[in-house]
């Protein structure tokens, strides 16, 4: 890994690309691998469906038509995908990634999944001698695009040291949390929290509208109070009007609450809250929503007011 630690290393700091690999490119990880090609960087890209790919091939990047081909190509390859089965699928299945990486490469899983997939891809990702890094990300797709994810590593410290430039053009901060499952857990707790703050959120628009106040004065009072955050300011004025442009999958939301509540079932933690955000958000999912933005879960609530 020293001769790839020099080559990125040169790529931040003298403009010398190195050649960098990117599994998936939709509403993350499109705007994640243009950040690297507009940096600079020699990136090799491939989707499942390649039509998503070419903005970033008429940027300068190279395509390939499976994970290998990419793995076998690049220096170090970068992997965001929806799910856990679609992570395991691209870095072990027929024509993965595992498949095209040997000792000098590097593997690095951005996607969000559990603790027990990732350590499944560590497996067989180091058995072809190659160094992995799970490194998943806080952030939607708007920080995406402006460089100001933040990173959740773990795994390889060699590697994550290596790629260190890379994750600092995709993201405004980064975090080393050390044994693989560190950052796969980080991960779910913050998505948690926010899926959770989501759903009352929603309650609390809906109930002030209810009792006869403006939710749009709601939404400025939170903004300058102790529970300011900058998701409510950023999606209360759309969801005021029943508009949900998304920038994170209500369905991915669902998903990782649903393995944030198989962690702390492997603990014996209580997350009641948790559990009954969950709820709302599988409602919310029947009712077809699923590709909407994760703030369309306040449509779940309007349906049982109306029942």
């Amino acid at each position: 890994m020293a001769d790839l630690s020099g080559s990125l290393s040169a790529a931040a700091g003298d403009k010398l690309p190195a050649k960098v690999g990117f599994l998936g490119t939709g509403i993350m990880g499109f705007p994640m691998a243009q950040n690297l090609i507009k940096a600079g960087y020699d990136v090799t890209v491939w989707n499942r469906t390649r039509s998503k790919c070419d903005p970033l091939i008429s940027l300068g990047a190279k395509y390939k038509s499976s994970p290998e081909e990419v793995a076998a190509s690049c220096d170090v390859t970068f992997a965001m995908l929806s799910d856990p089965e679609s992570a395991i699928e691209v870095a072990c299945g027929k024509h993965g990634a595992a498949r095209g990486l040997s000792s000098g490469k590097g593997y690095v899983d951005v996607s969000t999944i559990d603790g027990a997939t990732s350590k499944l891809l560590s497996q067989h990702i180091k058995a072809t001698g190659a160094l992995f890094l799970e490194a998943p990300v806080s952030g939607s797709k708007k920080p995406a695009e402006d460089g100001q994810l933040i990173f959740l590593a773990a795994g390889d410290k060699s590697l994550y040291e290596t790629v260190a430039p890379c994750l600092d053009i995709m993201g405004k901060s980064r975090f080393y949390l050390g044994d693989v499952g560190n950052g796969a857990s980080m991960k779910l707790v913050v998505n948690m929290v926010m899926g959770s703050m989501m759903a009352s959120f929603s309650e609390g628009l809906l109930l002030s509208e209810k009792v006869g106040l403006d939710p749009s004065v709601l939404v400025k009072v939170i903004s300058q109070g102790a529970i300011s955050a900058p998701m409510f300011s950023m999606k209360g004025p759309s969801m005021i009007q029943s508009l949900y442009p998304t920038a994170f999958p209500l369905k991915h939301q669902q998903k990782d609450l649903r393995l944030a509540l198989g962690l702390a079932e492997s603990v014996s933690q209580s997350t009641p809250i948790a559990a009954a955000a969950n709820e709302l958000y599988k409602v919310a999912k029947s009712q077809g929503l699923s590709d909407q933005d994760f703030s369309a879960v306040i449509e779940a609530l309007k349906g049982k007011l109306q029942q």
